[in-house]
């Protein structure tokens, strides 16, 4: 059933990739970032509301926020910290790279989250799901050759760094989840919690480092998308959570999975966004798929 779940979440996360690229074309980053804070919290405050307000009600649902400690709360405000963090750079590396580049190396995550999986949480894998994760190795290698064609040299480009940077602390980000649940964290608290937070240290970002310099700087253009990257991100993540909660979950093929949402960007990037040099990118996207199908077939 987890395994599942993390095949709709990287659906749902294919389509936040599309709007936010859509979203951050010729626009301004940090409102945006903002805004997506903002409309995720509200998405959540009906949960927080019925919660707190009707708990006989609400506690057998899979939308219960039961009370937590401010102990917990610590523990969220650092996830919230790095999903930020991870969230700031892929959306400034999204405004300037091709969908193209930039999905298929954020979909190299899951390497990371898996040496951290093995060094960490001790999970094995099996032949098939360490034939998935050289594929993914590959295909990221072979992305380097596409971009170079495009003029993006990954070694100079402050843009790819940036999608780097996300990727890690994205990894990071990852591997603190499966410690927060396999540690007895509620998947709604940390969810919930984590999207205030954001949405308040994004509140003074936008105030102490946009706002003075607004007009001399790319402007914000308000775009019907920038809602649709909030609600596919925390459908998206509600799934992904509720995969994590599974006992016999494992966060190296959960994370490796959701990174197949790079199909949906990809054919995004090909159809909707008119990316060049797709055919060579195309043999990039079939590695990442055959990493997927072996992992799968593992799992099994």
């Amino acid at each position: 059933m987890w395994l599942s779940l993390a095949f709709l979440s990287a659906f749902l996360l294919g389509c936040y990739e599309v709007c936010k690229k859509k979203s951050l074309d010729n626009n301004a980053v940090i409102p945006v970032l903002f805004l997506n804070t903002c409309f995720c919290s509200l998405l959540f405050l009906p949960c927080i509301v019925l919660s707190y307000g009707f708990p006989e009600l609400m506690r057998n649902s899979l939308f219960y926020v039961p009370p937590s400690t401010g102990h917990e709360h610590i523990y969220i405000i650092g996830k919230a910290a790095l999903v930020l963090t991870s969230w700031t750079c892929a959306y400034f590396a999204t405004k300037h790279l091709p969908i193209t580049i930039a999905g298929p190396i954020k979909a190299s995550q899951p390497i990371l989250t898996l040496i951290g999986a093995l060094l960490i949480f001790g999970e094995q894998l099996n032949l098939y799901q360490w034939i998935g994760v050289i594929l993914a190795i590959v295909s990221f290698i072979m992305l380097s050759f596409s971009g170079r064609k495009e003029g993006i040299n990954f070694k100079h480009n402050i843009w790819i760094l940036f999608i780097v940077l996300a990727t890690i602390t994205g990894a990071a980000s990852g591997l603190y989840d499966k410690y927060l649940m396999s540690h007895g964290f509620d998947r709604m608290t940390v969810q919930v919690w984590y999207s205030y937070y954001q949405m308040a240290m994004m509140t003074v970002i936008l105030f102490v480092l946009w706002y003075p310099k607004r007009k001399h700087t790319t402007p914000f253009v308000w775009k019907p998308s920038i809602f649709f990257i909030s609600l596919f991100l925390v459908c998206a993540d509600f799934v992904y959570f509720y995969a994590l909660s599974y006992p016999d979950s494992m966060i190296s093929i959960v994370s490796m999975v959701r990174r197949s949402s790079v199909v949906v960007s990809f054919i995004a990037g090909a159809f909707l966004f008119r990316e060049k040099n797709i055919r060579s990118k195309s043999f990039d996207l079939i590695l990442v798929l055959l990493g997927m199908f072996f992992l799968y077939l593992g799992t099994k």
